[in-house]
């Protein structure tokens, strides 16, 4: 039943690397269900009712993804716009968190109208070849940059941005440990070689006190107090509008470079095209507004859902076993939480390896094409936001194109979001 449902035999895997897949995905986003309570509470959100809705609405919408469009996709809360909802709406335009979660589901509900008509599709369809590629490419150097800081093994530097971190601590070295360890056993073709290096150093760090032993289970708190709260009491002043469609652009483009980076690699893409587009998009769509029914911010599609990849996993039932783990995260909190954030770094350091081959993909013999594509790639994580690195690869790509007297190459759609770009940089940076 699995086999003709998900189409296993047909996509070249089996309920067992989907399994492991799901596990893989699962341990390199289980943060959120930590990290988003501690960023919404700052509004006055209760802590335990939003660490329960984190983990519902990643469970709910990651399995809408997985039996309506068969991705291998997860999502969650998404990191950036729950700081946006944090500390830009509430704390900053002085809304209560109330008001936020109206213009979340807002911007859900216009994001789920132009997937279903979809202009959002048309709009991903018409980036330029070499720019998927670049967005695959970049993603894949975002989530090195990710991992490398969450190991410290990059950190902050007055004169530099960033520098070397101190390389004598446990975690950058047990980190470089599960790197090494996990791309050696990929080599091997070792089944679940990502699951097992993040374990091992996971492992090794509970005698040397980087990870401990809290419990196993525990019963979850009450969701009540943020369920069903919104409140739409602002939505016709000008600042509720902004507000909107600042979510919907950056939930929109950080989604879209989502969609292609992790799919690039399962066989969805083809002619440069995503298989179940459709689908995909308006599953997107629901998670948004069903997250901020329950009390979270905006929930989306996570890169992290490339490790799964990486590991296996081609079909919608990774995405079916990441939203059982979430289920049981409800339970196992102090379980799930044992994983230190340097065994995670470990999986997306080596899936960055593995993103970062769509730069080999890229025509690179015409300087129209590849100069766009390496802004694209470079700016992401040096921005560290996939939609600036997708926005600026369109303006490149359009300005280039008009002075090299190449205007047919680019699509109006193209050059209506260059355009688009260009006023959002111009008007908010």
């Amino acid at each position: 039943m699995l086999d003709r449902y998900f189409g296993l035999t047909q996509s070249g895997t089996n309920v067992r690397t989907e399994f492991i897949a799901g596990i893989t995905t699962f341990l390199t986003m289980v943060y959120i269900v930590f990290v988003n309570p501690a960023i919404l509470s700052k509004t006055g959100m209760d802590h335990g009712a939003v660490f329960v809705a984190t983990c519902i609405a990643a469970a709910v919408s990651t399995l809408v993804m997985a039996l309506y469009a068969n991705y291998p996709i997860a999502l969650a809360p998404g990191m950036g716009l729950n700081a946006f909802f944090a500390f830009t709406v509430v704390l900053t335009y002085k809304y209560t968190w109330q008001q936020g979660l109206a213009a979340v589901f807002c911007s859900g509900v216009i994001f789920f109208l132009i997937s279903v008509f979809r202009i959002r599709q048309y709009v991903i369809d018409a980036i330029p070849q070499n720019l998927k590629f670049a967005v695959s490419a970049g993603v894949g150097l975002f989530l090195g940059i990710i991992a490398l800081e969450e190991a410290k093994i990059i950190v902050d530097h007055p004169a530099t941005l960033v520098t070397l971190g101190d390389l004598r601590h446990w975690e950058p070295a047990l980190m470089l440990i599960g790197f090494v360890l996990i791309a050696a056993l990929n080599y091997r073709r070792i089944m679940g070689g990502t699951l097992i290096g993040v374990l091992v150093v996971a492992l090794i760090g509970i005698p040397l006190g980087l990870s401990k032993f809290t419990g196993v289970v525990s019963m979850p708190p009450s969701i009540s107090p943020t369920l069903l709260q919104l409140d739409f009491s602002r939505v016709g002043e000008a600042t509720f509008l902004i507000v909107v469609f600042s979510i919907l652009f950056v939930d929109v483009f950080d989604n879209a470079g989502t969609l292609i980076g992790v799919t690039h690699r399962t066989g969805l893409m083809k002619d440069g095209k995503l298989a179940r587009m459709k689908e995909a998009l308006i599953s997107d769509s629901f998670a948004a507004m069903f997250g901020s029914l329950i009390g979270t911010s905006t929930t989306t599609s996570y890169i992290e859902s490339a490790a799964g990849v990486s590991a296996g996993g081609r079909t919608g039932l990774t995405a079916v076993f990441v939203a059982i783990f979430f289920l049981l995260a409800l339970f196992f909190a102090p379980l799930a939480g044992m994983i230190p954030a340097y065994a995670s770094a470990a999986a997306l350091l080596f899936v960055a390896c593995v993103m970062a081959r769509g730069l080999s993909e890229i025509d690179w013999e015409d300087v129209t094409e590849y100069a766009p594509a390496v802004v694209t790639a470079v700016t992401m994580p040096l921005t560290y936001s996939i939609a600036t690195g997708i926005g600026l690869g369109f303006i490149t790509y359009a300005v280039i194109k008009i002075i090299a007297g190449r205007v047919k190459d680019a699509s109006p759609a193209v050059m209506v979001l260059a355009a688009l770009f260009a006023i959002k940089f111009a008007v908010a940076g």
